[in-house]
């Protein structure tokens, strides 16, 4: 029955042989296999035009590169103009809140006016803008965002300025703050630290150190440190050690004067010494060396408060 499933499904007649035959058939097949005649082919082949042997159009190229590298130059040239005008129109989050180039104005006196002052709480924006707080010798309450409407007892912050010192100011600004700050709806101290507004330190109004306005040290105004009077006593020689010769000097018998100029710090140290009228053979040296080691009672402002000051000390070098 094997091979005749079709011929059975479809009535069709068959001759069904013994198992041995086929058992003999196939081994036959095996070892003596039949020999057919050669095959013959008998289809012809069809020739098919090939596709990819076409002939490039160069006038279709150049079109097409054209178009595409006229839409490149389009995007490229919006996309940067987007980018110069994002770039161009960004905001600054800070800005400097120095008085710039100003000088302090005032009579003119024997010795300049000088000192400085700042402040802030730390905050992360400029300080607010606004006007000037009350200008006086000693102030209780330092410049700063005012928190209370009503306080029990209220007293007017100030900022320890000479009086008769013209300041920048705009009093048609409703609050006090920093005059040149760009910042006019955040109520803020600024970045500096100590009390005050600004971004400097020391309860005043700037960007320097102390309970003054602007860039300088000590209080005042007008840059630079506290100048000996107005109030500011002169420091105290403590300890002055001698300053000792050089060789070539001793052996030339030369003497003279040299004059150092020096800052004496807040707490009576000397700062930044430097040579303001020479003498020459090393005694320059040994000047600056023996002024490093020199102590001061500091300065005092109104007879209380310790502030750095600039001096003139005269170093002698006398052989008898």
């Amino acid at each position: 029955m094997e091979g005749h499933e079709l011929d059975s499904f479809l009535g069709r007649a068959f001759e069904e042989k013994p198992v041995w035959v086929g058992l003999y058939e196939s081994i036959r097949d095996v070892f003596f296999p039949q020999k057919l005649p050669p095959l013959k082919l008998t289809s012809t082949p069809i020739p098919v035009p090939d596709r990819m042997a076409v002939k490039a159009n160069p006038w279709a190229i150049g079109i097409s590169t054209s178009l595409n590298l006229a839409i490149l130059l389009i995007v490229l040239f919006f996309v940067g103009r987007k980018i110069v005008e994002t770039v161009n129109t960004q905001k600054l989050l800070a800005t400097n809140i120095d008085v710039g180039m100003w000088h302090p104005e005032g009579p003119k006196g024997a010795k300049a006016a000088g000192g400085g002052g700042g402040g802030g709480d730390r905050s992360i924006v400029d300080p607010m803008k606004g006007k000037l707080p009350k200008l006086e010798k000693n102030p209780i309450v330092p410049p700063q965002v005012q928190a209370l409407d009503n306080p029990k007892i209220p007293i007017e912050s100030a900022i320890n300025v000479q009086k008769d010192i013209k300041l920048p100011d705009n009093m048609a600004l409703p609050n006090i703050g920093v005059t040149k700050s760009a910042n006019v709806t955040l109520a803020s101290n600024g970045q500096g630290s100590g009390g005050g507004m600004g971004s400097g330190s020391g309860g005043g109004l700037g960007s320097g150190a102390g309970n003054g306005y602007g860039p300088g040290y000590g209080g005042n105004a007008g840059g630079g440190l506290y100048q000996i009077g107005h109030g500011v006593s002169p420091p105290v020689p403590l300890a002055t050690p001698e300053a000792e010769f050089s060789d070539e000097a001793r052996r030339a018998k030369y003497q003279g004067v040299c004059l150092i100029q020096m800052i004496v710090d807040a707490q009576g140290n000397p700062q930044n010494p430097r040579v303001v009228r020479a003498l020459g053979m090393g005694l320059d040296e040994k000047a600056l060396e023996a002024v490093r080691k020199y102590k001061f009672r500091p300065a005092l402002l109104n007879g209380r408060t310790p502030v750095p000051v600039m001096i003139t000390v005269e170093v002698n070098f006398r052989l008898y």
